[in-house]
């Protein structure tokens, strides 16, 4: 089995930002993924964690980290906790993090997981993530880890503060990284960036067991 540290050094070419290879270099992976897979723990693929979800491909996630330029003290809001591995590698790299989760046996692994990986700077939430978090609003960055179609939620956007950043999977059959920036003044900017492949954003209805 590999480590974060010789993973890390994998995703170099493709990732700009230092501190995000360190925190992938520091955050146990293992932790996050099921008992019987942890041997893959730091392949750099997507792997499986129930009701139809994935961990994301580490690659995929440093990515979304690197485009969201986060700062020590940002508030960060993370929809799709899935295993709470993107929460974790938040968690390094700014000062909290709201995650929130529509299935409530995820959301309660996730947290068990964040624990096991002694991460205190994440709130786990159970909730309609397309609706964002108001109640914390707004956020310095938000990251979305499900795909919306067909376009992201007017509530996430809503929710960045004036020059917060927004990273998104957007498509249905085709899917793009969309990068949202609220410039001063409070427009937004959306930037197209490279193909992806995540599990379809679930708007609506009450979060599942």
């Amino acid at each position: 089995m590999s480590d974060g540290t010789q993973l890390a050094a994998e995703l170099r070419p493709s990732i700009g930002d230092e501190r995000v290879l360190a925190a992938i270099a520091a955050v146990p992976r293992e932790a996050f993924v099921p008992a019987e897979l942890r041997e893959r723990a730091y392949e750099n693929v997507a792997l499986p964690i129930g009701l139809g979800q994935t961990i994301s491909q580490p690659l995929v996630v440093a990515r979304m980290l690197d485009e969201l330029a986060l700062a020590a003290e940002d508030r960060v809001l993370d929809v799709g906790t899935g295993s709470g591995y993107h929460a974790a590698l938040l968690a390094r790299l700014a000062r909290h993090v709201w995650t929130i989760e529509r299935h409530r046996a995820l959301s309660a692994q996730a947290a068990r997981s964040l624990r096991a990986a002694a991460v205190e700077n994440v709130t786990v939430l159970v909730g309609d993530g397309s609706r964002g978090w108001p109640e914390e609003a707004p956020y310095d960055a938000i990251n979305l880890a499900a795909a919306a179609w067909p376009q992201i939620p007017t509530a996430l956007e809503r929710q960045l503060t004036e020059g917060g950043r927004l990273v998104a999977p957007v498509g249905a059959g085709g899917q793009q990284l969309v990068l949202v920036e609220r410039l001063p003044g409070g427009a937004l900017r959306r930037t197209t960036l490279e193909a992806v492949r995540f599990v379809p954003l679930i708007e609506g209805g009450e979060p599942s067991r």
